[in-house]
């Protein structure tokens, strides 16, 4: 059976109700969530093994994002508490014509503070088969991109399959340092990658080339020069979304492996309940897919998107859809295809 290690952060999220605008607001509804938390939640909810690691300060707050991640059925063993504060974001849910709107709150979080040898990876890895981190930690603190490098390379060191969200957040990216100096290193060791190639080359130092992922000879190509690009590299995926507005989209996926795509349809969702963490359902349904669909990749990439599409019908940062759901989804309204 597979074990599913997260790195990452876990936040308080903090929303006006109700839609309202934050100059609106005299309450905030309270939450727990965060890209790899969202992740290791996902693949409990599906019956995997799945474990978060993070730094999360001793105190009340403290103690309620550890009830979050208990109350999902992830493993918690190993997380450590320490550090000065749980970091914090506030979120204004767009509607129709007006965008979502994210402030951050996050200096001097705990995971930001981390050193190198605090973890103990040789542990915390121990029978384990997978290890996933995203592009956010690396985005935090100098500190906490060491720690995420420490982390893989361990992971690679034990054999692991290692997977990557690439996550590009321009309002983190603070300390000194720009992707295209940090991620190159971290990313030569990924052998699963979700994002789109535009992200994947600027994070490598490349020029964009804005491919038209309709056009699939177009998105071929430029799959396959990531590939070229990260020795590692075996899969890479991405959700292809249409924004009409913020509560119209339109999500289909792409996969890529070994030359071949695979194409999952195209879904319409109206209205979006809330679109944080969509991406993250995606990424679970994703690494549940490649583990459990290994010899049927169009299952695999349909398994991720239609994880990602029921997500846009739930509130809050975690996907809540249960396995037979997500393949009730698929049965019903359509799988993906192979061109060769």
């Amino acid at each position: 059976m597979h074990k599913v290690i997260t790195f990452g952060e876990i936040l308080g999220r903090f929303s006006p109700p109700n839609n309202l605008r934050f100059s609106q607001a005299t309450s905030f509804e309270v939450i727990y969530g965060g890209g790899e938390f969202n992740v290791a939640a996902s693949l409990a909810n599906y019956g995997a093994n799945a474990e978060f690691v993070t730094a999360i300060p001793i105190n009340a707050i403290g103690d309620c994002a550890m009830n979050t991640i208990r109350s999902f059925g992830v493993g918690h063993k190993h997380i450590l508490r320490q550090g000065k504060r749980l970091g914090l974001y506030f979120l204004e849910n767009g509607a129709s014509g007006r965008n979502s709107a994210v402030v951050y709150d996050r200096d001097d979080s705990a995971i930001s503070q981390i050193k190198k040898g605090d973890i103990d990876w040789d542990k915390v890895l121990d029978g384990a088969t997978w290890f996933h981190w995203s592009g956010i930690t690396p985005a935090l603190s100098e500190n906490a991109a060491e720690v995420c490098l420490e982390g893989i390379k361990a992971a690679k060191s034990k054999g692991l399959i290692i997977s990557t969200d690439l996550n590009y957040r321009k309002k983190l990216w603070n300390y000194g340092k720009s992707p295209k100096e940090v991620m190159p290193e971290l990313l030569s060791y990924s052998n699963v990658i979700l994002g789109d190639v535009d992200t994947a080359l600027f994070m490598l130092g490349e020029k964009k080339i804005d491919p038209d992922y309709t056009v699939d000879v177009d998105a071929k190509k430029s799959f396959a020069k990531i590939h070229k690009m990260l020795p590692n590299l075996e899969t890479m995926a991405m959700t292809y979304r249409n924004s009409l507005n913020a509560s119209h989209q339109i999500i289909g996926g792409l996969l890529y492996n070994k030359g071949d795509m695979y194409r999952a349809r195209l879904n319409e969702i109206t209205p979006v309940v809330d679109r944080v963490g969509t991406g993250d359902a995606f990424m679970g349904g994703l690494i549940y897919g490649l583990i459990e669909y290994a010899d049927d990749l169009e299952k695999a990439i349909a398994f991720a998107t239609g994880a990602c599409v029921i997500k846009h019908t739930i509130f809050g940062d975690v996907n809540r859809a249960s396995k037979e759901e997500v393949l009730n989804f698929i049965a019903s309204d359509g799988s993906a295809k192979v061109d060769r």
